[in-house]
């Protein structure tokens, strides 16, 4: 019987089992068209003893990956599987207006298992790049199931022995990090050559202040998928009791954001309404390149934030990236309803999908 976990992340958890010794494959897809619930980069992590983690489609074709996945497994030779769903039947199969997906599927090569092609290595040097938050492309030739790894810094990816196809891969690379989207490279025909899986780093909650909104707004964060982090130099707050299960950090904001690194993946909320604590945050987050920050208070608390921020020599344009008063006006009461509504414009921002705002929070 197919088991099916949805708590883990399917790259460690095809790690773990790969290390195990278990034959595992990952199945990933590298491409859509029409209506389909998860986008190119999705993975689906599967192993032999009936074990999934991820998804594909949402549900619709993960039946037959996994069956494919037991032959590739056995095999080691790795494929690409289509599949297309009329608008007809789309609906009952969860594709909303019908659509295409194809999906790759290669097995993890080990010392128990060499007939697999993606070696392990591989995985767990992704693995360690994502957990330093650096970002890094998975280039497979669609082909052979060989991998290569790409960063930011690469100018001529590959070894050079095919100066041509690495030049492209180079300037795809370059648009998959700009975009942020995985992509496939085909060749003139389009026919697929290869895939530039970006893998995405974990989505990071900072929240500045350990109090009772962050009590609620840190593991209703890391339930979205967020990596959360709350910070307060007050270490009668900032406690294991008050916050189980929650990164704490004890320096000081901005000390603590220099070390952490703030990057484009990265959500910044104060809500402490103490000015030594909130205006150094604030100072460094507008200096980085958080996707989201925000600052608890009324109207009048963001305004007299702002006039320190102007003094402070922050323009008007660089001061707008604040959502302040922060949250959405869902009309709030209490502190799981302030948690929620700071959640979701958390989430609206980051999907490009802005919403109302709030009326301010006293």
């Amino acid at each position: 019987m197919t088991q099916v976990s949805s708590t883990r992340d399917p790259l460690d958890l095809l790690i773990e089992w790969a290390r195990a010794g278990q034959p595992c494959a990952l199945a990933t897809v590298t491409s859509t068209w029409g209506s389909s619930p998860r986008p190119a980069g999705s993975m689906m992590a599967v192993c032999a003893n009936g074990r999934i983690e991820g998804s594909v489609s949402g549900g619709c074709v993960e039946g037959a990956v996994v069956e494919e996945a037991g032959r590739i497994m056995a095999t080691g030779h790795p494929a690409t599987l289509s599949y297309g769903v009329s608008s007809d039947d789309a609906w009952a199969v969860g594709l909303a207006c019908g659509g295409l997906l194809d999906v790759y599927v290669v097995a993890v090569r080990t010392p128990t298992h060499p007939q697999g092609t993606l070696d392990l290595t591989i995985l767990e040097t992704v693995a360690e790049k994502r957990r330093a938050r650096v970002p890094v492309i998975v280039a497979t030739d669609l082909a052979t199931g060989t991998s290569r790894l790409l960063y930011q810094t690469d100018a001529t990816p590959g070894d050079g022995a095919t100066p041509d196809l690495d030049t492209r891969l180079a300037a795809r690379a370059r648009e998959v990090f700009e975009t942020g989207r995985s992509l496939r490279l085909e060749d003139g025909a389009g026919q697929a050559l290869w895939f530039l899986h970006l893998i995405p780093m974990p989505p990071r909650m900072l929240i500045v202040g350990a109090v009772h909104i962050a009590q609620v707004l840190a593991p209703m964060a890391q339930t979205t998928g967020f990596s959360v982090t709350v910070i307060d130099p007050r270490t009668q707050l900032a406690t294991a009791e008050r916050f189980p299960g929650i990164t704490l950090e004890t320096d000081w904001p901005d000390e603590t954001l220099a070390r952490l690194g703030v990057d484009n993946q990265t959500a910044i909320v104060t809500l402490t309404h103490d000015a030594k604590l909130d205006d150094p945050t604030l100072q460094y987050a507008l200096n980085g390149d958080a996707f989201y920050i925000g600052a608890l208070g009324s109207r009048k608390t963001q305004a007299s934030r702002v006039e320190r921020l102007h003094a402070a020599g922050f323009s008007a344009g660089q001061i707008a990236r604040i959502h302040g008063p922060v949250g959405l006006a869902i009309g709030a009461v209490g502190a799981a309803e302030i948690a929620l509504s700071i959640l979701a414009e958390i989430v609206a921002v980051r999907h490009n999908k802005p919403l109302g705002r709030i009326s301010g929070w006293t």
